[in-house]
């Protein structure tokens, strides 16, 4: 399937989505906001991607919500305030949902950032699962700088990546956080000096991923997210549930077997996401 605002393409069973609007600075359109769910979801639903790499072109890695996109968010004029005020709310949900699968997906999602990453590129890369950089990028949550509140994700993620003095100094100042200062307190995993060593960084780390149980990696992002939420006696009852139902011997074989051998093997593929219709 051919899309709008992004390549992407499967190899190794490893997926590598790229933004290509560079003449734009890779704007987050209204066609991206419906595009990126539904891709990151065919994906998930085939079951045979066991990871996902999110790049782009150009100077930056997005200049943040294209102005086309605020459209969306004037009142209707026709309507009673509050109807047109709670279409504002479901607007901002139903952009929320397009980052939100993003930690639903079964598979990591990797965010190679160059440049600028800034305003909803903010709420994009921190609901991915790891993040890597070039020397030349920075984050900004610009949207205070529009006299907005960033709504699509930035707060309740961010201040659970970086500490929260950080977090309220880029919220309230739109000030940029640059790679190296991003890497120092855990914002980014590592920084890289170019987009080619970035790429082959990102590409090395998810062929590590995909060389492992695709079951197992899918649990261990389960508890890490639900830890992220709950308390620590509820994600500890919320491992064991899953491992009562979820563990496959057959997988801890396979993988005892490589670890003794040094040959390497390829786990099966998680089970295709299957709609009510569907027969089979």
């Amino acid at each position: 399937m051919s899309w709008q605002t992004f390549t992407l393409s499967i190899e190794d069973k490893i997926g590598h989505l790229q933004f290509n609007r560079p003449e734009a600075l890779n704007t987050l359109v209204p066609e991206l906001w419906s595009e990126l769910p539904r891709a990151v979801r065919q994906l998930d639903d085939a079951g045979t991607v066991r990871a996902l790499i999110i790049s782009s072109t150009g100077k930056h890695f997005t200049a943040g919500m294209d102005l086309s996109a605020f459209a969306a968010l004037a009142p209707e004029r026709t309507r009673g305030e509050g109807r047109a005020r709670s279409e504002i709310m479901e607007v901002v949900r139903r952009l929320q949902d397009s980052f939100t699968c993003l930690e639903q997906a079964r598979f990591p999602v990797i965010a190679a950032v160059h440049g600028g990453c800034i305003g909803g590129g903010v709420d994009l890369v921190t609901a991915c699962d790891l993040r890597f950089a070039t020397t030349d990028a920075f984050f900004s949550v610009h949207e205070i700088n529009l006299a907005m509140t960033a709504d699509v994700g930035t707060f309740p993620r961010l201040q659970k990546l970086i500490p929260e003095g950080i977090a309220r100094e880029m919220a309230f100042t739109g000030e940029r956080l640059h790679a190296h200062r991003a890497a120092a307190i855990g914002l980014v995993n590592c920084v890289l000096d170019d987009r080619g060593g970035l790429l082959d960084y990102a590409n090395g780390i998810a062929r590590k991923i995909a060389s492992k149980s695709p079951l197992a990696v899918w649990g261990s992002k389960q508890m890490l997210n639900f830890g992220r939420d709950h308390s620590t006696a509820d994600s500890l009852n919320h491992i064991a549930t899953w491992q009562s139902g979820m563990l496959d011997l057959d997988d801890v074989q396979r993988a005892v077997a490589v670890q003794r051998s040094g040959e390497p093997h390829d786990h099966e593929d998680l089970a295709p996401r299957r709609g009510l219709g569907d027969e089979g």
